[in-house]
């Protein structure tokens, strides 16, 4: 407990020194974790000094991010995991929630076809069927080597004896007071007082939460998809009028699937299979730019940009049309990937003149049927190599708590098409593909990757943010790939995005100038500013063996190492 304590103090002063600042270069010879989270790093660091593995610590970490980071840590949310052992053996787990068996197609529409505003991402009506305690329990089965209990043990420890809120979570909290009071009547989970605002340093405890994760810990799925906690978790669903049911909750399982895995240059792109569309989209984008001179122009020509713009372009378009969960609808991913079709997409792209956007349509395969995240990276002393993208989707889920159990609920199913062709939260279009069914998968923008470089272990990457995922890891993939960038300079670098529709490309300050802007308006290109694009959180392994550590300055992100 004194560690743990301890521990809160130092990262939380670390934490308040380092803010709008550039975080330092943080290099290692044995174990790594970069999350988005002080405390949660250095929780799945203390696992691996134990002599855990990257599994034993991925677990660790994700019970702390829940009491640490509820906007995004979760138990009621999901997630996917892309892992390569010291072997070089690659696996892909599949626990992103579902929709509830009363799912269906039209259930946030009114009696005239239209959506119901807010129905879909806020309020208990909005929650999937959770998956990261069944992801978890999975992972740790087939490759965990410390005892289950010992890796929940850090999370209960901060959820009984609190935890120390950084700058950005108090203001998180602060920010969402009114929701929480809104959608959880009688209920004071995370409020602090009605006239009282939360201040970093300040003591976070969530009693409910440490008997939930007790629970968990003592029972694994049984703690949490049966007994107490499915009880409470029920019966919030009825005091709402939500729709998980008990049995929802006993046929949840995590799938395992196979991976993406994409050739670029000397270098192997190991992503998430559908539903993501993460895998499948940095697998395009890594073709369709792979023929051009992009380390001869650097990151900041006019080229660069449009190649890259214009690549995103595509590969949106394509994402929303073709891509779902592959339970349900045929997705066509070995014609997605085909250098042929790939090269044919990039065809009409011209230096001149941007290519609009409703010029653009997904491409055609006979016989288919047509931004609260985080991110988490741990490589361990042996080599074993963790990508895990969770979330509860936007910031703080659902804004629901389960009552007596003290997590919140997601609210993915705004992930799915509410209606066929009208953008969801994040401005994302959808069709047919991704529509509501019981028990199907949303979609998802998860990116989490790791790349070799003939064969040997290269990058661990991955970040939050919504729509803005695929591009904000294609982009730090290509500042170390081609422009030789170090971890911490790749995941500095300010950002862009463009994602089909809307037309505009969004981008962060200083990332381009006055004159560069004129010049790509004059060509067509439409600008919108955007305060922050993603919270990367990355690896790179050096030819020597060493570590090498990103931690994003936008947020808390924080390298732990030895």
């Amino acid at each position: 407990m004194k560690f743990y304590l301890s521990l809160l103090f130092v990262s939380c002063y670390f934490s308040s020194i380092a803010q709008n600042t550039l975080k330092p270069l943080v290099e290692s010879t044995k174990g790594m974790v970069v999350s988005t989270h002080p405390v949660a790093s250095a929780v799945g660091l203390e696992i691996l000094k134990k002599g855990g593995n990257a599994i034993d610590a991925a677990v660790a970490v994700n019970f702390a991010l829940a009491v640490c980071h509820p906007a995004a840590g979760n138990i009621g949310g999901g997630g996917f995991l892309v892992y390569r052992d010291a072997k070089g053996q690659n696996f892909a787990l599949d626990y992103r929630e579902k929709a509830p068996l009363k799912g269906h197609r039209d259930m946030y529409l009114d009696e005239k076809g239209s959506i119901i505003p807010g129905k879909s991402f806020v309020g208990i009506f909005s929650a999937g069927v959770p998956g990261t305690v069944a992801g978890m329990v999975e992972m740790h089965k087939k490759f965990g080597k410390l005892a289950w209990r010992e890796l929940v043990a850090p999370a209960i420890d901060l959820a009984k004896n609190g935890v120390l809120l950084t700058e950005k979570e108090a203001r998180g909290l602060n920010r969402n007071k009114e929701e929480f009071k809104k959608e959880n009547p009688g209920k004071t989970y995370l409020i602090k007082s009605d006239s009282v605002a939360w201040k970093a340093g300040e003591m976070l405890i969530q009693s409910d939460l440490a008997e939930t994760l007790t629970r968990i810990s003592t029972k694994k799925l049984k703690g949490f998809y049966s007994g107490k906690t499915a009880d409470l978790l029920v019966a919030e669903m009825e005091r709402q009028g939500g729709l998980i049911s008990k049995k929802d909750l006993r046929k949840y399982r995590a799938v395992w699937r196979q991976p993406i895995i994409q050739g670029y240059k000397n270098f192997q792109v190991i992503g998430m299979p559908p539903p993501s569309s993460g895998g499948i989209a940095l697998a395009q984008l890594m073709q369709m730019v792979e023929k051009y001179p992009l380390a001869q122009w650097g990151p900041n020509a006019d080229s660069t940009i449009q190649v890259m713009v214009e690549a995103e372009r595509r590969v949106y378009a394509d994402r929303a049309k073709w891509l779902g969960d592959p339970d349900f609808v045929k997705v066509p991913v070995k014609e997605l990937l085909d250098p042929r079709y790939v090269t044919n997409r990039m065809k009409s792209m011209s230096f001149d003149q941007a290519t609009p956007s409703k010029e653009v349509a997904a491409g055609d395969f006979p016989g288919y049927e047509s931004p609260e995240t985080t991110h988490y990276s741990i490589v361990d002393e042996d080599g074993n190599a963790v990508s895990i993208t969770t979330t509860l989707n936007n910031s703080y889920g659902s804004k629901v708590f389960v009552g007596g159990a003290g997590f919140l609920l997601n609210d993915e199913m705004d992930d799915f098409s509410a209606k066929a062709g009208v953008p969801n939260l994040y401005g994302l279009i959808g069709t047919k593909a991704n529509e509501i069914q019981p028990q199907k998968r949303m979609l998802s923008s998860m990116t989490p990757t790791i790349i070799t470089e003939n064969n040997q272990l290269k990058m661990v990457v991955g970040t939050p943010g919504g729509s803005t995922i695929i591009t904000s890891v294609f982009q730090v993939v290509l500042n170390v790939l081609e422009m030789k960038m170090n971890m911490q300079q790749a995941v500095e670098f300010p950002r862009f995005h463009h994602q089909w529709l809307p037309e505009q490309t969004r981008f962060e300050p200083k990332r381009f100038s006055a004159d560069q802007l004129q010049r790509l308006k004059s060509k067509g290109y439409d600008f919108g500013t955007s305060p922050s694009i993603g919270l990367v959180e990355g690896i790179l392994i050096l030819p020597t063996g060493k570590r090498q550590g990103g931690a994003d300055s936008r947020g808390d992100d924080t390298v732990s190492a030895y």
